[in-house]
């Protein structure tokens, strides 16, 4: 009988291989729909629209929000002038006045003009927008012993703006003014209500720095009413940057010591709060320039968010803002001298410059008493950090954006996390194909199959 030679049959080698490609072009296609997926879920940053970045809170003396379609439309920018450290000029508002807006004077000149921001095509790839920033400094508005003998005093406050961000912007100033000080007709701007002020907008370029002088009037008897204080607001934006920039920062009005009164003298240091808003002090001197001893008695008045927390021996709150101090007789040609730890709230602080006030009186043995007073300044170290716009969080509720930047950098999204799973299944592939290239080429070089034996005959 006959034998048969029955070997198992040997598996192609394409089968295996199509396994792997098989395998690997799934991954791939997975990856690949996962991409528009995730990107449709989650808008791109650039086009986000971002939040103002507003500190917390009001700061005394209010702050001008964003003119209402009711409010007066200035007709241009307010005159500006160089910053005091510079001779640069000032940049050239871009919107032509209103015929019914408010009058205005000449424009300011800029060194360069920014070139038209375009639209970005839906969906192309484009570089993310340059940051906006903005930066205001104020000046005070003091007054001169020349206030006690005038019904009223014209003077200015002095306002510099610097565009801090990377992109020309579009600025906007805005201030409000406290009880008993009203506007002396700054050029540019328009009043709003309740003691606001809106002025024109205007273009600026990077770095550019220029400053404009607001004339106000301060009432005679604004004094009753100290301390004082006031706020500035400036507002940049740019075509194609998400959010907007705001910067704003207080004045104080300060008066000078009085009433003048004869016989007694005061004089208020300044308060100062460091960069972690450590409680700071307040050094007070009540002077008896009487020919009698008196009895001393100092009033320090704060404004809302400063306070004395822990008032010393002879001194006692009168009020969350109002506290005083007994300081014992001050000898004739003498003086007594009050110090006393301050603090205030990060909302105060970020509104700084502020106001305070001290009330001095005499109170002479057989005689009438004395009194006047006088303002302080009061600065904060946290006043002077630049604001720059935050775009509001976007991305998708999803897996890949769940992830976060923990997973693909402080910059990760979407569109990068799909390009390294893109990336991964073509290694996948590389090395599918490179497996099934080995895998032939030792099915080539291996030695043919020995024939089979014959087979005997009967």
């Amino acid at each position: 009988m006959a034998r048969v030679d029955v070997r198992p049959a040997r598996q192609p080698a394409g089968r295996r291989v199509a396994s792997l490609l098989t395998a690997s072009l799934a991954i791939g296609a997975l990856a690949a729909v996962a991409a528009p997926a995730g990107q449709g879920g989650a808008p791109r940053p650039a086009a986000a629209v971002a939040a103002a970045t507003d500190p917390a809170g009001e700061p005394v003396g209010g702050t001008p929000g964003e003119p209402s379609p009711t409010d007066p439309t200035p007709s241009a920018p307010p005159s500006t002038l160089p910053p005091p450290e510079t001779s640069a000029p000032a940049p050239t508002p871009t919107e032509p006045p209103e015929a019914t807006a408010a009058p205005s004077t000449g424009a300011p000149t800029t060194t360069a003009a920014p070139p038209p921001a375009t639209s970005p095509t839906p969906g192309a790839d484009r570089p993310a927008p340059g940051r906006l920033g903005v930066r205001v400094t104020t000046q005070d508005v003091r007054l001169t012993e020349a206030y006690w003998s005038a019904r009223s005093t014209t003077t200015t406050l002095r306002v510099t703006v610097t565009n801090t961000g990377e992109v020309a912007a579009r600025m906007r100033l805005a201030y409000a003014l406290p009880p008993g000080v009203t506007d002396a007709g700054t050029a540019g701007c328009a009043p709003a209500g309740g003691g606001d002020h809106r002025c024109g907008a205007w273009e600026t370029a990077p770095g550019a720095r220029f400053s404009t002088l607001l004339r106000v009037r301060v009432d005679g008897a604004a004094w009753h009413r100290m301390p004082l204080n006031g706020t500035v607001r400036v507002s940049a934006s740019a075509p194609g940057a998400p959010g907007s920039a705001d910067d704003r920062e207080g004045f104080a009005v300060l008066f000078p010591p009085g009433p003048p009164v004869p016989g007694i003298a005061l004089r208020a240091g300044e308060v100062a709060f460091d960069i972690g808003g450590n409680a700071s002090e307040l050094d007070v001197r009540l002077g008896n320039t009487g020919r009698v001893d008196a009895a001393g008695r100092i009033e320090v008045v704060l404004p809302p968010g400063v306070s004395v927390p822990a008032p010393p021996a002879g001194c006692a709150a009168v009020s969350a803002t109002r506290t005083r101090c007994d300081v014992g007789t001050v000898p004739s040609g003498e003086a007594a001298t009050l110090r006393l730890a301050v603090a205030a709230t990060a909302e105060a602080q970020r509104a700084a410059p502020l106001a305070g006030a001290v009330v001095g009186r005499l109170d002479p043995r057989g005689g009438r008493a004395r009194q006047v007073q006088m303002s302080f300044r009061i600065t904060a170290a946290a006043a002077l950090e630049t604001s720059v716009a935050t775009p509001a969080p976007v991305g998708s509720q999803g897996l890949i954006a769940a992830a976060g930047p923990a997973a693909f950098g402080a910059g990760g999204s979407v569109r990068q996390a799909a390009v390294a799973l893109i990336a991964v299944s073509g290694l996948l592939v590389a090395l599918a194909l490179g497996l099934a290239v080995a895998s032939l080429r030792r099915r080539l070089a291996a030695p043919g199959d020995p024939a089979p034996p014959p087979v005997p005959s009967d």
